[in-house]
């Protein structure tokens, strides 16, 4: 799959934590570091996803906010 967002960053998920309606993925990218995605219970039944996968993070946005 060809996507146009530049930060994909390739990982492992390490857990699938379903709520209501919201599941979190977390996918652990290496060096200590886990990104944790907030996506629907339908997303991650179409996609499948389960503990041990090979998956993609991708980040896209249009503004990044830094505070101190």
């Amino acid at each position: 799959m060809k996507l146009s967002a530049r930060n994909q960053i390739p990982g492992r998920i390490t857990a699938v934590i379903r709520g209501q309606t919201t599941g979190h993925v977390h996918i652990d990218i290496g060096q200590g570091v886990t990104v944790h995605a907030s996506i629907t219970n339908e997303a991650i039944d179409d996609l499948k996803l389960a503990v041990g996968d090979e998956a993609m993070a991708v980040i896209k946005s249009s503004d990044v906010m830094v505070a101190k």
